[in-house]
């Protein structure tokens, strides 16, 4: 079977969707409105949804939902932290099902869209046809702490040295905790370098090859003239904050919820950034889940591993529930 990606596909239906507390959602549909109801969940949290990711999907076969999560993306105001938590977006995905008359649907994801997906799917087991997710992050503090701090220490200690040794000597102690205290700053100077340094952090440990990686990564002195502020990063801070807006270990502990609902899991054999015993554990915990490793690949969705392991998955369940 051909695993390179379906060719780009206009949505025929955009729309904004207002859930309250200031937040509105940019949702769209694509493929065919006839098809098997398939929603996709973006990363981060708060990096949105890309036209790339409605070419996973056949467009005869699906009709492909995806939508920019509150303070992400299209979505507005963009960066709003207030009322937005894995609750929040829980319901968010809900509201959408009903508007869309979608009775159960496909529900696909990878990284924090994993995260996501299982709390959605273990709050609405009923609504969920099966599941196709990639990077495994179950949003622990353990996940949060090994990608902000242990990952780049260990596998990018060039960058980390670079990051601590730019912090005053008062906060080398916690760079990670820094960064998040100087995300919260709402001086741009102190939150801007540092979001330019987490999204170095997370970009360097998303490959196996990254790419664009800035000579002075890391480095919060470094200027940021010609270098654009990633958004993500305050979303992301947000949520590793607040451990997830989840319970110590919740999505593993209640994984007995997805019993009925088929599920195929990817992961990169060489994943630094979610790494791979958490998705062997919810493989585990997760009865009737099938675990499909990449063994050439590391985490991101861009890695041809890791795609095409995406794109069969997705075309393996469509079968399943759709024959």
């Amino acid at each position: 079977m051909d695993m390179t990606l379906f060719p780009e596909i206009t949505p025929y239906d955009t729309r904004t969707l207002d859930v309250g507390s200031g937040h509105s959602l940019y949702l769209e549909q694509a493929g065919n409105p006839a098809g098997l109801p398939a929603l996709f969940l973006h990363g981060g949290p708060g990096s949105g949804c890309q036209p790339m990711h409605r070419q996973l999907f056949d467009p005869a076969r699906f009709r492909a939902i995806q939508f920019d999560q509150r303070g992400a993306g299209r979505s507005t105001p963009r960066g709003r932290l207030v009322d937005n938590t894995t609750q929040d977006l829980v319901g968010d995905i809900e509201r959408i099902r009903t508007l869309l008359g979608v009775e159960r649907w496909l529900v696909v994801g990878g990284s924090w869209g994993a995260t996501l997906a299982l709390a959605y799917a273990q709050t609405h087991p009923g609504r969920v046809l099966g599941m196709a997710l990639r990077g495994i992050f179950l949003g622990t503090a353990a996940e949060w702490t090994w990608a902000f701090r242990d990952g780049p220490r260990i596998f990018r200690p060039e960058l980390w040295d670079r990051l601590v040794s730019s912090l005053p000597i008062a906060e080398r102690a916690d760079p990670c905790g820094a960064l998040v205290r100087r995300l919260a700053d709402p001086d741009p100077a102190v939150h801007a370098p540092a979001a330019c340094a987490w999204g170095d952090l997370e970009r360097a440990l998303s490959e196996l090859k990254p790419t664009l990686i800035n000579p002075r990564a890391g480095d919060l002195a470094a200027p940021l003239a010609g270098r654009a502020v990633p958004s993500t990063p305050y979303v992301e801070a947000h949520y590793f904050r607040n451990g997830s807006f989840l319970e110590p270990g919740q999505l593993l502990r209640d994984a007995g919820r997805l019993a009925s609902i088929p599920g195929i899991l990817v992961h990169g054999r060489y994943d630094v950034l979610c790494p791979p015993e958490h998705a062997f554990a919810l493989h585990t915990a997760w009865p009737g889940s099938e675990l499909r490793w990449a063994e050439t690949s590391g985490h991101a969705v861009t890695e041809a591993g890791i795609r095409a392991g995406l794109l069969a998955a997705i075309a393996d369940l469509g079968a399943k529930l759709a024959p």
